[in-house]
């Protein structure tokens, strides 16, 4: 058997010697190192089928995407030597592990107690110290090629060149393709006139000879490499010294390849705040001396982290950490695999069986009915099969509008304990599946009775059709059109054509437009159109019921079944429905105060709290407006906290609807004042002056009525003692109402009383991890003061640590977001912690978070605590959180529990 274990360890991970430096000062960094970073180190192990452990990495395991190796090479072998055991040594893998423990707390050890040597009086220059922490980050920082190039080497290179090379010569335009930089060709160019001017090449193509010398720097791991191709790409005449302009135009060019337009409206203020940080001396000019200097130094705004693991926490991590091979045995994969699944998702397994075994049942029942029934020896087994379908078909007619019954489903969850057992949050989904039913139970009925029941029928003979006069007349049947132009036949067309129509168009292709523009079927797509076929449904179960009742077979009322199984749900759907009409007519009014058009086609609506309007975090209204549509209902999530005196909603303009309700409301917004977020605003709750007159157009405000609140999966974040809270755009919806609301539920740190809470069931969340992810810089502007609400009430981070990810920007270790990561930190401090992208005191991160290392910090911080994941985005996403959350909680102590935000 043969596994890997990856151990977080009790101290820093080792520093490396200066060559230049004796041996007392490299103690002396390593001493300071472990006292101003409190981190813990990460070590992969080879478990090998002769029983030899061996080390494969030794890695800084400090949360965030991937820390740097450890230590040089004489102190990585250190460990390894504490670590390696030859094979057939005595002990198992527990003494091996205890072994690596004790070896890792000997290092630690060691390191906290090497003396402080005395400060260094050489004369001379002042050389820059170089600490292992220090050049790794740097490293990280300085990256011209992605993992994957560098991975593949010069040989899969070479064969692009080979494709991309004309006459044996590769152009500078398609420089960035031919080394794996797709989508940021005028960066890539900048880098090929730095690498020729080094070389004093001045044409526009390079050969293979040439193009494998600029391979060889760009791959080159070392600092100095690294530090001097940066330098050179800024130094745009070779002379050693980067003025401001042209750090001016590096930093347009490192805007522009980021999609960062807010840094190109300032880019001359942030080049002079470079040019201060870079130019102390104020010289006018910038030395690759000091540009190494700033990406040198710690940075000024670390990442906030978890508790500090201690050396007690080793062994766990240890164990936590351990990723099993496959077993061998596959019949107990298998059964492993079958209780994790099990495990998961119990409650849908359990009420799926039950809808299955009903369906098989009422369909055995009938088939065994009509085997015994005399149109049997005419039709045979067809018109078995077509009256088990019926039943089914009836069945699933009445239960699929269960799941749509939205206040009923809304009070079982939030009043019963029918949730602990049965997945309301499926409750889409199961609508969807039990519709598959109704399809399967239709095509059943209507084909065989189509091309088996009635050509049978037809062609019975005189003998075989006198017991048939009873139920289809003294007259034999002329012909096949007879039974299309009866009731029965009529009815069961419309059926099948009107609910042909409302499933197609409730494909996803169709409901969200993702059809091409050359489809003639595009102008079908749309959420207007999917509204409006399923609300065919009327006349569905008007034709359903005269259907059911019009029977060539069965005319005794008692014994017709159809609509013994639809007259609960329709009533009970039918009081839903009057019910929600009332409410939002007359029960439920709202009064609009503050409207905000934000970047990206979000527009923000505060409304008046009706009275005795009660809701929860994470639920969510249907909206009416009726000037836009007056038969048209579209939910939005609630974004206020359930303390708050307001209701508001964060709406995306991205389809027919919502982009005529932005238009509707811009003609009564103006440009916002000063210190006000959004592109357009207005605000007609100022208590210092009374609004300006409004335009003509817009002297009456759209009239919105609103229905709710309704239940969703994130309303169940209350028992959890921990939440991984995870938007992309406008998904952070209904997690900002959570924050904001966990907020009011905690005292806030500096000791004040919290906010009367806004439930009575029991509030057991006390840490919560929020990470949102957006494309555009200008979508912070949604959130911004919610963001400063929770940075201003937890400065610490100590009850919500929020994450901003601007994924338009290049990861931090791309030399293409080098500029812009060196510009946060000196914004960061010159602005008393404002960030340069998101302008709130909330650091944003670039690229997409690495979510395993997510997953992995917070299961090393809270272990044997329940993490609510609450997802809301993107479906694609959805299967590796959901997969992550799985797999740590088999693995770990942790146990993370899915959720995914649905409408």
């Amino acid at each position: 058997m043969s596994g890997q274990d990856e151990n977080g360890g009790a101290g820093p991970p080792p520093a490396s010697r200066s060559p230049a430096a004796d041996g007392k000062s490299a103690a002396t960094r390593r001493n300071a190192r472990f006292k101003e970073e409190d981190e813990y180190v990460e070590v992969t192990l080879d478990v090998r089928d002769d029983d030899a452990v061996a080390v494969r990495s030794v890695k800084n395991g400090t949360g965030g995407g991937g820390g740097g190796v450890v230590g040089d090479l004489q102190e990585a072998w250190l460990i390894a030597r504490g670590m390696e055991r030859p094979a057939h040594s005595p002990g198992g893998l527990s003494s091996k592990l205890k072994a690596a423990r004790a070896e890792l707390r000997r290092i630690a050890s060691g390191k906290r107690e090497s003396p402080a040597p005395s400060p260094s009086a050489h004369g001379g220059p002042r050389r820059l110290e170089r600490t292992v922490t220090g050049a790794a980050r740097a490293l990280r920082g300085l990256q011209f090629l992605n993992q994957s190039a560098v991975t593949q080497g010069w040989p899969e290179v070479e064969k692009r060149f080979d494709r991309l090379a004309v006459d044996g010569f590769l152009l500078r335009s398609r420089f960035g393709q031919c080394i794996g930089m797709i989508g940021s060709e005028e960066f890539a160019a900048q880098m090929f006139d730095a690498l020729a001017r080094r070389r004093g090449i001045t044409a526009q193509v390079l050969t293979k000879g040439q193009f494998r010398e600029f391979w060889e720097q760009l791959s080159d791991p070392g600092f100095d490499a690294k530090l001097r191709t940066f330098f050179d790409m800024v130094d745009k005449n070779a002379d050693g010294q980067i003025t401001e302009e042209e750090l001016k135009e590096v930093l347009t060019l490192t805007a522009s390849a980021n999609k960062l337009s807010k840094i190109l409206e300032r880019v001359d203020e942030y080049t002079a705040l470079i040019m201060e940080a870079l130019d102390p001396d104020q010289r006018g000019y910038i030395e690759i001396a000091n540009l190494e200097a700033v990406l040198m130094q710690p940075p000024s705004q670390a990442p906030a982290r978890l508790a500090t693991l201690g050396s007690n926490n080793i062994s766990q991590l240890i164990s936590q950490k351990l990723a099993p091979m496959p077993d061998e045995n596959p019949l107990r994969s298998c059964v492993r695999g079958l209780f994790y699944f099990m495990e998961d998702n119990w409650k849908r397994v359990w009420v799926m069986a039950l809808w299955l075994s009903i369906n098989a049942g009422l369909f055995t029942w009938k088939f065994i009915a009509y085997r015994r029934h005399p149109t049997f020896d005419v039709m045979g087994y067809c018109v078995c099969v077509a009256k088990g379908g019926a039943e089914t078909s009836k069945f699933n007619m009445a239960l699929i509008l269960l799941p749509v019954c939205r206040n009923t489903i809304t009070w079982l969850r939030s009043r019963t304990k029918l949730g602990t057992f049965v997945p309301f949050n499926d409750n889409i989904n199961f609508h969807k599946v039990v519709a598959g039913g109704v399809a399967i139970g239709v095509a059943l009925h209507a084909v065989t009775h189509l091309t088996c029941d009635f050509p049978r029928l037809l062609h019975a003979s005189d003998a075989a059709y006198e017991p048939m006069k009873q139920y289809f007349g003294q007259r034999r049947i002329p012909n096949y059109w007879w039974f299309v132009k009866g009731v029965e036949g009529i009815t069961g067309v419309i059926m099948v054509v009107l609910m042909s129509v409302a499933y197609m168009l409730a494909h996803p292709w169709f409901r969200r437009g993702k059809l091409s523009e050359a489809n003639p079927l595009r102008r079908l797509s749309g959420f207007n159109m999917f509204w409006y076929s399923h609300h065919l449904f009327v006349i569905v179960y008007a034709a359903f019921v005269v259907h059911g009742v019009c029977l060539y077979i069965n005319r005794t009322w008692y014994k017709q079944t159809t609509w013994m199984y639809l007259a609960i749900p329709l009533l009970l759907y039918a009081g839903e429905r009057l019910l929600r009409a009332l409410r939002s007519h007359g029960l439920t009014t709202v009064r609009i105060e503050k409207v905000a058009l934000y970047p990206g086609n979000v527009i923000a609506i505060h409304m008046s709290k009706p009275q005795g309007f009660r809701y929860k975090s994470g639920q969510y209204i249907y909206v009416n407006c009726g000037e836009v549509s007056p038969f048209e209902w579209h939910p939005f999530t609630i974004t206020s906290a359930p303390g708050d005196d307001y209701l508001s909603m964060h709406i995306r303009c991205c389809g027919d609807w919502t982009s005529s309700f932005r238009a509707l409301f811009s003609q009564v917004c103006r440009p916002p004042a000063a210190g006000q977020s959004g592109l357009l605003r207005a605000d007609f709750t100022s208590p210092m002056a009374p609004p300006p007159p409004l335009p003509p157009q817009a002297a009456r405000l759209p009239k919105l009525l609103i229905d709710g609140p309704y239940g969703a999966p994130a309303q169940d974040y209350r028992k959890y003692d921990v939440l991984l809270l995870i938007g992309l755009g406008i998904g952070a919806t209904p997690l900002i109402s959570i924050v904001k609301d966990v907020l009011n539920n905690i005292a806030d740190v500096g000791g004040r009383p919290p906010a009367p809470p806004s439930s009575a069931a029991a509030f057991m969340t006390r840490r919560v991890y929020f990470y949102w992810c957006t494309r555009e810089e200008g979508s912070f502007e949604w959130f911004r003061g919610v963001m400063e609400e929770v940075a201003a009430r937890d400065a610490g981070g100590e009850l919500v640590e929020l994450h901003n990810h601007c994924t338009s920007v290049y990861e931090e270790g791309d030399a293409r977001s080098a500029l812009l990561v060196m510009l946060q930190a000196l914004h960061h401090a010159k602005s008393g912690g404002v960030d340069v992208v998101s302008g709130t005191r909330v650091r944003t991160h670039f690229a997409r978070p690495n979510w395993r290392e997510v997953f992995k910090r917070v299961a090393c911080g809270h272990q044997g605590q329940r993490v609510g994941v609450f997802y809301c985005g993107d479906q694609k996403l959805t299967p590796e959180l959901r997969r992550l959350s799985q797999d740590f909680s088999h693995r770990t102590t942790t146990k993370f529990v899915f959720h995914k935000e649905n409408f």
